[in-house]
């Protein structure tokens, strides 16, 4: 049997992770790097998405190669929308000397269509094996709830996705067991909990809170790589300490809802 009663103890765990994470100089050198990214609009979050909806990270041709990566020849743009900014004429001592006159198509790339130096991260994919078998005892929850799971190979950093119009999770197959298994615990939690949502970031980060739970409580240790999604997602360090707390109810119940589904698989698989 699996223990019922250590969920609050694991989220404050996280919460632990996360504050020490970000008070690190690692952090400090993730957000350097994250700094020379733009942070674009939603109109422009939907053209990429509509574009290539795997994309992760996209910068310009000019932008990868000064963080010595280079687009591979062949690759098809994806287009989004930049200002064109002139000078105002008309402006008074310096203030408002720049003007928006319209917006123009510009061409990005995703990472995936690049290749060169690896990039700083804070989310490292986990090492291991799955010795007891709890990635299929996970199949068997997402069936539960009426979900297939399929075996992918995505085109570029996804490890997984989930879709509830076709009720079917998709996860990485190239990655190791260990991560395979978080993965799917984070779909799950995604099934579970956001087939309608408002705010990505937040259901990013109650999605890995919830793997995390799961994955520790079956002797998985998720940290290396959830601390660091959960604080990229939320913006900070604080800010993903107080998510956390929010959402603090929906994550236990998620993660509580997984770990009583798959009691009956191991007991039937312990017989």
């Amino acid at each position: 049997m699996m223990a019922k009663n250590n969920h609050p103890e694991l989220v404050a765990q996280l919460t632990e992770g996360i504050s020490t994470l970000t008070s690190s100089e690692e952090w400090q050198r993730y957000l350097d790097f994250q700094s020379r990214f733009h942070h674009y609009s939603f109109g422009n979050v939907l053209l990429i998405a509509a574009q290539c909806h795997e994309a992760t990270r996209v910068a310009g041709f000019n932008a990868w190669r000064k963080l010595n990566r280079f687009v591979r020849k062949g690759e098809k743009a994806i287009w989004v929308l930049a200002p064109m900014v002139y000078k105002n004429a008309d402006a008074e001592d310096g203030e408002n000397d720049r003007v928006i006159r319209g917006f123009k198509f510009v061409p990005v790339f995703d990472i995936a269509q690049t290749d060169g130096e690896e990039l700083p991260s804070i989310c490292n994919r986990l090492e291991g094996d799955d010795p007891k078998g709890r990635y299929a005892q996970l199949v068997t929850v997402a069936q539960s709830i009426g979900f297939t799971v399929e075996v992918h190979e995505f085109n570029g950093s996804a490890n997984g996705d989930c879709c509830h119009a076709e009720h079917r999770i998709r996860v990485e197959t190239t990655n190791t067991p260990a991560q395979r298994v978080k993965t799917l615990a984070h779909e799950l939690a995604h099934a579970l909990l956001h087939e309608s949502y408002d705010n990505r970031a937040l259901a990013e980060l109650e999605a890995e809170s919830t793997a995390y739970v799961v994955c520790q409580t079956l002797g998985i240790d998720s940290g290396d790589y959830s601390f660091g999604y959960v604080a990229t997602w939320a913006g900070d360090g604080e800010q993903a300490i107080a998510g956390i707390r929010a959402s603090c109810d929906r994550i236990q119940k998620s993660a509580a809802a997984i770990l009583q589904a798959l009691e009956p698989v191991a007991d039937d698989e312990a017989a």
